[in-house]
């Protein structure tokens, strides 16, 4: 079978002519699809095109003609509104199987059983749908499917150029010109005001069919040469003040720039018989398909920094390199883009930039760790954002609300800087509270402790005044690199964390990897896991691979030097596994003792208890650890049967529950019977109310994110602990049916600061 090029070569070279002829483009179409289905060998090929927001059959081959112009389907109807729809392509031995079939008699089509489709993408969506179908049921091979994307990136062309279609600038301008709000999901904290700026006007690939493939390939390798340079000299001149996690995305996002895979898949695009533009074109919409298909957000990740390369390339293959970096901000500036790459981040100035608004991206996106460290806030996941502001349209974003108001009324204006006061008012409230002890009015002494995962945040430590990092995950440097993290590099971060630290304790929670935050550079694949948060994750998978685990025990006993180190197993279920963790890291210590290496002058051992079953042998397990830290975001989740990542579920449980808080005691009093410190660390212990109802529980220890210590330390100074714990003990014997109101009634009557 030939390969993908030269199919979609064999099409194209045929395609041409009817395309540089004078006939209408009906006569066009017909003529297309009658190649088409004689260089597939085809009983049947169709174009549906986009009309008026219904998909039309405007030409076929095979299929009656009297259905030309008549058969309609609405978008999400049937297989071809499917297609369209999802932006995907179908491939289906026996269509009439699949649960989106709809019948059309008056197409004859009930005679053909198998079935492909692809998407027609003009401007990043939909506009048509090209189809082939054969009377005996088979799945079309991988290079006919290839083939028949390629043709329908060039009827693209062929049918915007005839006005088949409206591919007009209307969907650039928002619906509404009225002030309203955006909801996203807060991916940087902070707030800002500025006039919208989009990233870049998006490039249109107007010619598809190369007329000499040699000149086209001359000119992706130029482009990739100056894209390489401009991705070099601006990594080496990015500033940050210091070392930090971003220097190492950076570097991934470098490796992507010099991947000779993604140059290659281009290479093939151009021998199929594409422009340089619409072989980029091309192989970007391939990664947009898989990037759809991409569960894991971590792999998704890095389809961005490919998609943010795609969006370079091209603006320096077609000599369009207008983005709004390179123009220049005139005013402050609220940015606004579908995604955006780390680099291309780097490229604004940063005096200018209040914010930043992404139709998509993530908490552990490339853009997002480098954005932080910028200290520009950044919303994501907000929706057809693109589609409702217009350029130059004020913006006012907070983040922290999880929210931009566009087009914003006077009284909006007014409600957005009384917040931004009182925002800033409570910073300093809070800030004043850095040297002051979480001590209660009753002089019950509290640890505040924070969350960390990246070398940056324990900056947090002298900010907050904290008393130490209670959960530093190491999983984040395995997250934003592109191989497994060398023995060497993990010390390297390890110790600079405790340096910055100093006499403030670091408890490192081995690698919490797998699952829900799979690695696309492991092995094993669990793609395929219905419920990854339950699933071959965290100790589970380490203990497996016991070289991951053996390599992050030495890099840890190596960096504590000298210095006490605290280790934390991740979502022990049974005591054994927590065992088997600490006798793995104690032959590392011997090894290194053997060896004459300079060890830790202390090593405590402690379990995060996240799974439920382990609160049933606690008699086993307090014996053998040092400390217990309580995971109250996965432990809630396990409790209720309820995916905290599902927002259909999240006001499915309260974490003021009597069921959460009985199942807590449970655990807490035969912990401090046998004299083993128990920590919470999750969301849960940076809510004052739910705090304080903690503090009530016994709780000493809270684990929490950095911008949660001001707040949480004000309601400390304000707490009785004596009466909290009477409360809670009166409570939980008998708990009311609303805890939460009664919690929030007595607070109030307390004076407890809850704010």
């Amino acid at each position: 079978m030939p390969s993908a090029a030269a199919s979609a070569r064999a099409i194209l070279v045929n395609l041409h002519d009817v395309m540089a002829s004078r006939n209408p483009a009906q006569a066009k179409l017909n003529g297309v699809v009658g190649i088409i289905a004689e260089a597939m060998d085809s009983e049947v090929c169709s174009i549906y095109l986009l009309r008026e927001g219904v998909l039309e059959l405007y030409a076929t081959r095979g299929l009656a003609q009297e259905a030309v112009h008549v058969t309609k389907l609405a978008l999400g109807e049937g297989l071809v509104g499917t297609i369209a729809k999802e932006v995907e392509v179908l491939n289906l031995d026996e269509a009439a199987s699949h649960p989106d079939f709809a019948y059309r008699p008056e197409t004859g089509e009930e005679r053909y059983h198998s079935f492909a489709g692809v998407p027609i993408i003009r401007r990043e969506r939909a506009v048509g749908v090209l189809a082939v179908q054969h009377a005996e049921p088979r799945k079309y091979a991988d290079v006919e499917i290839e083939a028949l994307q390629t043709v329908a990136m060039v009827l693209s062309e062929l049918i915007a150029n005839a006005g088949l279609i409206d591919v007009g600038a209307s969907a650039s301008r928002p619906q509404s010109t009225a002030a309203m709000r955006i909801g996203g999901q807060r991916l940087v904290d902070g707030m800002g005001a500025g006039c919208a700026v989009f990233h870049q006007p998006r490039v249109v690939v107007e010619h598809t069919v190369a007329e000499d493939t040699d000149a086209e390939r001359h000119r992706v390798y130029a482009a990739f040469d100056k894209m390489r340079e401009q991705i070099d000299r601006m990594t080496a001149q990015a500033e940050f003040g210091g070392g930090g996690e971003h220097e190492e995305v950076l570097q991934t996002y470098k490796m992507f720039a010099y991947d000779e895979g993604w140059s290659r898949r281009i290479n093939e695009a151009i021998d199929s018989g594409l422009t340089a533009e619409a072989a980029i074109e091309r192989v970007q919409q391939r990664t947009r398909q898989r990037m759809r298909q991409i569960d894991d957000p971590l792999l998704a990740d890095r389809m961005h920094d490919l998609e943010d390369l795609s969006n370079r390339l091209l603006r320096i293959v077609s000599g369009q390199m207008g983005s709004a970096a390179q123009l220049g901000l005139k005013q402050d500036t609220i940015l606004i883009a579908r995604n955006l790459g780390p680099a291309e981040l780097l490229e604004y100035d940063k005096r200018r930039l209040k914010g930043v608004i992404l139709e998509e991206g993530s908490l552990t996106a490339h853009v997002t760790i480098v954005a932080r460290a910028m200290g520009v806030p950044v919303l994501g996941r907000a929706r057809d954002i693109r589609r409702q502001v217009a350029e130059g349209d004020m913006l006012l974003l907070d983040t922290i609300e999880g929210s931009v108001f566009a087009r914003p009324s006077a009284g909006m204006e007014e409600a957005f800087e009384a917040r931004l006061a009182l925002r800033q008012k409570r910073r300093a409230a809070f800030a004043a509270l850095k040297d002051a002890a979480p001590m209660t009015r009753d002089g019950h002494r509290l640890t505040l402790m924070i969350n960390a995962g990246l070398r940056d945040d324990v900056a947090a430590l002298d900010l907050t005044g904290a008393d130490g990092i209670g959960l530093f995950r190491t999983e984040f440097q395995f997250l934003v690199s592109a191989t497994l993290p060398q023995r060497e590099r993990q010390q390297r971060l390890y110790r600079e964390v405790l340096d910055a630290a100093g006499t403030r304790p670091v408890i490192f929670r081995t690698v919490d990897i797998g699952g829900d935050k799979a690695l696309p550079y492991l092995t094993r694949d669990t793609a395929d896991e219905e419920n990854p948060a339950m699933g071959w994750r965290a100790l589970r998978l380490a203990l497996e691979r016991g070289g991951l685990m053996k390599a992050q025990a030495r890099a840890l006993l190596e960096a504590a030097a000298g210095r006490v180190l605290n280790v934390m197993f991740p979502m022990v279920s049974e005591p054994w596994e927590f065992d088997e963790a600490k006798a793995l890291f104690e032959q590392q210590r011997d090894w290194m003792v053997a060896r004459g290496k300079r060890l830790p002058a202390e090593i405590r051992y402690g379990a995060m208890l996240e799974v439920p079953a382990l609160a049933e042998q606690l008699d086993i397990l307090l014996p053998g650890i040092d400390f217990l830290s309580i995971g109250t975001n996965d432990l809630t989740q396990f409790l209720f049967a309820a995916d905290r990542a599902n927002p259909k579920l999240a006001e499915r449980y309260d974490w003021l529950s009597p069921s959460i808080l009985r199942f807590l005691a449970r655990v807490i009093v035969p912990a401090r019977d046998a004299g083993v410190p128990v920590a919470v660390c999750g969301e849960m212990g940076g809510r004052p109310l739910e705090a304080m109802a903690l503090i009530g529980l016994g709780i000493q220890r809270l684990s929490i994110t950095p911008a949660a210590v001001g707040p949480i330390k004000a309601m400390v100074r304000s707490l009785d602990h004596a009466a909290v714990t009477a409360k809670m003990a009166q409570l939980l014997a008998r708990p009311p049916r609303d805890l939460r109101g009664v919690l929030t009634g007595w607070a109030a009557e307390q004076g407890v600061e809850l704010a």
